[in-house]
């Protein structure tokens, strides 16, 4: 039993320092600045990519998101632990998910790209990491009053290998580019890493997260919940390694904010807040959620599909923060999101 515990513990550090380290390297090798690994951001490219919105900088079919998706399918299926379930509230999942790219939209990135920004020394994040901690906090309290989306059951194989076989499709679309599939040619979404070495190390990552069950928003919620460090020692490791590769590579630099990232103090830490909120109801961050989705669940393949609406959301409806501030609609998409938590929060509890 120990000597499990010690490989489990094991994986969970290498998950999380190669998550650090290849969260600064895939920028160096060319992904936009300080987006090395950064799952909102990247689905609003795929949502561009697919015309899902028209913003022309905005649009590429990110190999990252094929990678982790299938790095965890295919170890989920070498080790047997592929399953495909359903829980009971499937909309509540889509509107989660559309929830959590609307808060990484206005901080400006995932809980990931969130870690690594603080890795490079930029200390205005750390107002997101507190945004982040609050509301999982907010989130444990609706769990603990007995929240619940439901039991999840088994369904047919069928339904689990949907999501994977959607991924399987974006990656020959990536390579034979049809004329349907948009392409930014200017902007972020025309930034990126070789496309193979994106891929590959994206593989390697979805396997050992699937192995390691690793999750920003679930380190946390362990620890808070339970008092369990055993993820949140992975997620500083994902510090540690941000941190080593940014000063290797002359990436670190002690600032208060980037001019190309917000300097909207409150409304970073409100988004934030909102995505520990939403990824505590969905039982993961969206980082998780695309691994859970290559192991057969498919309350995550929907949460994926609504952060996908999402990321044309935020683009069609311009809800983002940019360098001279957040929008309006921006303002009242994180507030709406709030009282839908609230709602939820109080509505999808077990009777006890």
């Amino acid at each position: 039993m120990k000597k499990f515990i010690k490989q489990e513990k094991l994986v969970i550090l290498i998950t999380g320092l190669l998550i650090g380290i290849f969260g600064v390297f895939l920028f160096v090798w060319g992904n936009p600045p300080h987006t090395g690994i950064c799952v909102s951001c990247f689905l609003e490219n795929v949502s561009g990519a697919l015309g899902l919105h028209n913003n022309s900088r905005m649009q590429f079919l990110r190999p990252e998101i094929m990678g982790l998706v299938f790095g965890s399918f295919i170890t989920a299926l070498i080790n047997k632990e592929f399953r495909s379930t359903a829980g009971n509230t499937p909309l509540i999942s889509f509107l989660l998910g559309m929830l959590m790219i609307i808060g990484s939209s206005v901080f400006i990135g995932c809980p990931i790209k969130l870690m690594t920004r603080i890795g490079g020394g930029e200390l205005t994040a750390l107002i997101g990491l507190i945004g982040l901690i609050i509301g999982i906090w907010i989130g444990i309290q609706f769990i603990r009053d007995g929240f619940t989306l439901g039991e999840k059951n088994n369904v047919s194989k069928l339904n689990g290998f949907i999501i994977p076989f959607l991924i399987l499709i974006f990656t020959i679309f990536l390579f034979i580019k049809p004329f349907f599939i948009y392409f930014s040619k200017t902007g972020p979404g025309s930034l990126h890493a070789p496309i193979l070495i994106s891929l590959v190390v994206s593989l390697f990552i979805g396997g050992l997260a699937q192995r390691s069950r690793f999750c920003v928003t679930g380190s946390i919620r362990n620890f808070l919940l339970a008092g369990d460090t055993l993820l949140l020692q992975g997620l500083f490791m994902l510090l540690l390694g941000a941190i080593i590769i940014s000063i290797l590579t002359n990436n670190f630099e002690i600032i208060l904010y980037r001019t190309e990232f917000q300097n909207e103090y409150l409304w970073g830490f409100l988004g934030m807040l909102l995505v520990g909120w939403a990824s505590v109801y969905a039982g993961g961050c969206p980082f998780r959620q695309l691994i859970l989705a290559g192991e057969g669940d498919t309350d995550a393949g929907i949460c994926i599909l609504g952060m996908l609406f999402g990321g044309a959301i935020v683009q069609n409806f311009f809800i983002k923060t940019t360098s001279s501030g957040i929008t309006v609609s921006g303002q009242i998409s994180v507030l709406s999101g709030f009282i839908f938590l609230i709602i939820t929060g109080l509505l999808l509890r077990e009777k006890t």
